[in-house]
């Protein structure tokens, strides 16, 4: 157990999100009209800013970039309260993602990936100094996906167990996951102390078609298991059981980009505040509802939760950053 306080290190993906809102289906070999928004994305990045907007004062992301856009992210990072440490690749451009979002399908989504300098992060980019004064640290999924980011993965690990530090891990996605392996990600995974994955992921995790089985399965092998739901709300599992059904708060969907990453900073947060599990799940839940009805993946500017954010950088006339 943490005591109340203490800093958050996030180590993850930080990338360049393309969103295009379009509604209906994508009309192959011609046109489909959309809103096109290029915003600051990645889940690492997202899940830090989230917890900095949840009141969390000192959060802080290694990750790696290109030099294209390193200033860029970096800007936006300190902006939403997180203190970067950015690594820049000498070779590779910064991760792209591009998220097609259909308005007339509940604001779902799906992602076209370029990796880039993301999957170049790898143990060299690690030293044990990133975590004096953390309390907790946050992995994201998307490390497991690569060789070096798994050496990453096995260092910070180390790092962490060694100076009695928890540790968090967000399965991430569903795609890679099910490339990589269900077990050997679970292997990988080994000591972390909690498991926060989608109800898609915590199925594809254990082969389990129902989420409350799967949550308890899934804490068999991990003390806390908090499975995100979306509209559905989360469930928080521990000890092979399933102790708590957090209900979802209304909100009515924009763009679902980052809701996961939302919940699972507030979350974060919420749990250095000292909170219980099922406390810190409901503030999952209520950052999760503000995210959906933002364009985009990051929780603007404020700060603190309920309050109005800043706008972004400049950009074209009457564009919405």
């Amino acid at each position: 157990m943490t005591t109340p306080g203490g800093a958050l290190l996030v180590v993850g993906d930080v990338v360049t999100d393309v969103v295009a809102r379009h509604r209906g289906p994508l009309a192959s070999g011609t046109d489909t009209a959309a809103a096109v928004r290029t915003l600051p994305g990645g889940a690492g990045a997202n899940v830090a800013c989230w917890a900095a907007a949840w009141g969390c004062a000192d959060v802080r992301i290694l990750g790696r970039v290109g030099a294209d856009a390193a200033a860029w992210h970096e800007r936006e990072l300190v902006a939403s309260g997180v203190r970067p440490f950015l690594v820049v690749d000498p070779e590779a451009p910064t991760g792209t993602v591009v998220c097609l979002v259909d308005e007339a399908a509940s604001a779902e989504r799906t992602f076209l990936t370029d990796s880039g300098a993301c999957l170049r992060i790898g143990p060299e980019d690690w030293s044990e100094s990133l975590l004096g004064g953390v309390a907790r640290l946050h992995l994201s999924g998307y490390l497991f996906f690569s060789a070096t980011g798994r050496g990453l993965v096995a260092a910070a690990l180390g790092s962490a167990r060694a100076r009695g530090v928890p540790v968090s891990v967000d399965p991430a996605s569903v795609g890679f996951l099910t490339r990589l392996g269900a077990e050997r990600f679970l292997e990988l995974a080994s000591g972390v102390d909690v498991l926060l994955p989608s109800r898609d992921e915590a199925c594809l995790l254990t082969g389990l078609p129902d989420a409350a089985d799967a949550a308890a399965e899934l804490s068999r092998r991990v003390p806390l298991v908090v499975v995100k739901q979306g509209g559905d709300g989360a469930l928080v599992a521990e000890s092979g059981a399933v102790r708590a059904r957090v209900p979802a708060v209304p909100a009515t969907p924009r763009d679902t980009t980052g809701a996961g990453d939302a919940f699972t900073g507030a979350f974060l947060a919420a749990l250095l505040a000292g909170r219980t599990p099922v406390r810190a799940a409901a503030e999952g839940c209520r950052a999760g509802a503000r995210a959906v009805e933002r364009t985009g993946g990051r929780p603007g500017r404020s700060g603190r939760p309920g309050q109005p954010g800043l706008p972004g950088p400049p950009g074209r006339p009457g564009e919405e950053r």
